[in-house]
């Protein structure tokens, strides 16, 4: 009972401490909706289905390991207690429909993103497409009370809607496709496609950039980047995930389709410079220009991972589509 109570009190330190590094990011709320608690919340459903996915898929998982992520690293991380401060300071400045929209969404995202996770982990997909559809309705929900309540003081920013679709949505579901390649069979290799893709079309990009660049790609968002950059980078990715076949064989004696291997490879590096550039978008709204510093001289997790997070959802769901090997 002592060690268990250790394993749940050290969770909760790890989470409490996460949330309040995340609080920390500068996506102060434009209209008062507390968009950050609301992500904050989501990201705990993503992480909570998971684990019971793992749990249910891995019958012999460390008993005093679940408690540690459930109870404790989840438990720490979410918060409906300032969910309720927050609602109750929303009643009390008169914005009832702010008020009704984030509890609905708080509610009806979080139960549908943990079943929607634990149903997708432990294989029934059909039940999984529902929630799937259901969460595309809350979605659909928040861009109607956008649309409806548009121009009086009771909108919802849209900058505010964006916080929640990258920061509660987008950068949870690609881990949790990570995660869900990894669960497949030769996940340990599979689960490297997007990220070497992503990686080796940083790379290339970068060194095509620097050796090339003339024509600028988007200079209001990120005025390094250059055309010939960005062609360098396609290359590169595709480049990267051919190396990555031969050594993928080496490893598991696993022949993957070489046209396939090419495809995915341009996809995830189209999708990781589109990840690259919106979230640098999102820092330039913001008027930051990392988003931590817990990487010397890289900024924080997100400025690498940054185009994983768009690559990650497409590949895993072309790997899942396709005869690969």
């Amino acid at each position: 009972m002592l060690l268990n109570c250790v394993f749940v009190g050290l969770g909760g330190a790890a989470g409490s401490i996460c949330r309040y590094l995340l609080g920390l990011l500068p996506l102060k709320p434009v209209s008062g909706f507390p968009a950050i608690t609301l992500c904050i919340n989501i990201a705990g459903a993503f992480a909570l289905g998971l684990i019971g996915a793992l749990a249910g898929k891995y019958a012999k998982l460390n008993p005093q390991m679940l408690l540690f992520l459930r109870v404790g690293v989840c438990g720490g991380f979410t918060t409906f207690s300032t969910f309720s401060v927050e609602t109750a300071g929303l009643l009390q400045s008169g914005k009832t429909g702010l008020a009704m929209l984030y509890t609905a969404l708080s509610l009806l995202l979080g139960v549908t993103v943990v079943l929607r996770t634990y149903l997708a982990g432990i294989g029934q997909d059909g039940a999984a497409a529902l929630m799937e559809w259901l969460l595309a309705a809350w979605l659909v929900l928040l861009f109607v009370s956008v649309v409806v309540e548009y121009g009086t003081p009771r909108a919802l920013a849209f900058r505010d809607v964006c916080t929640i679709l990258m920061a509660g949505i987008a950068i949870p579901l690609a881990f949790q496709c990570l995660m869900q390649l990894r669960l497949m069979e030769h996940g340990g290799g599979l689960v490297m496609i997007p990220l070497v893709a992503a990686f080796s079309s940083d790379s290339a990009a970068l060194f095509a950039g620097m050796a090339l660049g003339r024509h600028k790609l988007a200079p209001a968002v990120s005025p390094k980047k250059t055309v010939e950059g960005s062609i360098g980078g396609l290359a590169g990715g595709m480049l990267g995930i051919v190396i990555f076949r031969i050594v993928f064989f080496l490893v598991t004696e696993v022949q993957l389709n070489i046209a396939w291997c090419v495809l995915l490879g341009l996809v995830g590096a189209v999708l990781g410079q589109l990840g690259d550039l919106s979230f640098s978008a999102i820092k330039r709204e913001c008027g930051v220009k990392d988003y931590g510093r817990l990487l010397p001289g890289h900024g924080g997790v997100l400025d690498r991972f940054d185009s994983v997070i768009f690559a990650s959802p497409v590949v895993w769901l072309l790997i899942k589509s396709i005869t690969l090997y």
